[in-house]
């Protein structure tokens, strides 16, 4: 694949081998002293090495970030920051080392606690944006979009939930996408990553919210998907389809500016409280969420399946697509194959509804729509 350099809505260099250009993006940020954050399973493999052989000096390595990364996670990286004198963030990983490096570089200087920047009206202007330090994102999963994203989402240990948390300058300063680093992802999570990308791309497309720059990326990027998923699933060396996969997350981050919806206000309490993956959460709940908002999403869904050129141009005809694509993938069809506990659908329908991704869904929820969509998720009724 060829390389290119971006400039939306951050510096973006994409192509083969671009990590090696790491020294060269810390020169340009002016990063003396950078902290690595990661997670455990990018330092069983070698990309941490190559990184480090790229940069002047060894970098110290900050790793104890969990697959849903707590308010703990971020502060004990801010400690090692600080102890250290660094100066700035190399974020590599899925969105959890690049969310916990977002957090750690927006936290190191300020006073107030993280869960007083939740993205709630205007908490975001609470912090000092004078100390917050720059970030290189380095994703090695083609999914969450963390790399162009304003935020990052966290466990609240003490309550079991998760918040987002929101700075403009949680953006990376600059984002490296190679696709030589996904290529070890196994092929389970390149499937729950790919259809956290094509979550994040069809809610925002779903969004009643006016933002036509978002909705050009949403439906591009669900393009991106239809083409390359399965190819990156079933041959994990197919590097175009890497590349491919890599844009489509950035674009599907880029595009949630518009808004989210109620596949990401159920899958969000399911993470918090049984720490399941984000993405396999969200594509459970997907076919149960467009049923909910047939009503309002449907002739948007026929104009997708034109574009997208699918066999049948109806909401019927999109909503078969997902449900193969799904079983192509080996999605679980219920809630039950994820947890196969019911006891905590009513609490989970409370967090569901105060979720700030609840405000993108097209079709308003209340308490008792969330339970019921728990729970027909839970059955498998469609």
């Amino acid at each position: 694949m060829m390389s290119m350099n971006w400039n939306y809505p951050t510096s973006i260099w994409f192509g083969e081998k671009r990590i090696n250009e790491i020294q060269k993006a810390c020169d340009s940020l002016n990063i003396k002293n950078p902290l690595i954050v990661t997670d455990p399973g990018i330092l069983k493999t070698d990309i941490i090495q190559k990184i480090n052989e790229s940069l002047t000096k060894t970098a110290n390595i900050f790793s104890d970030v969990q697959s849903n990364p707590s308010g703990k996670n971020v502060e004990e990286g801010v400690l090692n920051f600080n102890a250290n004198s660094h100066d700035g963030v190399i974020a590599v990983g899925g969105g959890s080392g690049m969310d916990v490096g977002k957090g750690i570089a927006f936290m190191a200087g300020q006073t107030r606690p993280l869960w007083d920047f939740e993205d709630i009206g205007d908490y975001w202007t609470r912090a000092d944006s004078n100390v917050i330090k720059p970030i290189i994102a380095v994703p090695t999963t083609a999914g969450t979009g963390s790399e162009t994203g304003r935020a990052g989402v966290y466990t609240n240990e003490e309550t079991k939930e998760k918040k987002i948390i929101f700075h403009p300058k949680m953006l990376p300063s600059l984002v490296i996408l190679d696709p030589e680093l996904t290529l070890p992802l196994p092929k389970n999570l390149t499937a729950f990553t790919g259809m956290d990308a094509l979550a994040h791309c069809l809610e925002a497309y779903s969004s009643n919210f006016f933002h036509p720059l978002s909705q050009g990326i949403a439906l591009e990027g669900m393009s991106i998907v239809k083409n390359f998923l399965i190819r990156a699933y079933e041959d994990g060396n197919d590097i175009e389809a890497r590349g491919n996969m890599l844009a489509a997350s950035s674009m599907g981050s880029i595009a949630f500016q518009k808004g989210l919806g109620a596949i990401h206000s159920l899958s969000h309490p399911v993470g918090a409280i049984y720490n399941t993956h984000h993405g396999l959460t969200n594509a459970v709940f997907m076919p149960y969420v467009l049923k909910r908002n047939r009503k309002v999403i449907e002739e948007k869904l026929i104009s997708l399946s034109r574009y997208l050129n699918l066999s049948d141009y109806s909401f019927d005809g999109f909503m078969n697509w997902i449900l193969e694509l799904r079983k192509k993938l080996s999605i679980p069809h219920t809630l039950k194959e994820l947890i196969n506990d019911e006891t905590q659908i009513k609490k989970m329908s409370i967090m569901a509804k105060e979720d700030p991704s609840t405000g993108g869904n097209p079709v308003e929820l209340d308490v008792i729509d969330f339970e019921e969509l728990y729970q027909n998720s839970f059955d498998g009724k469609l």
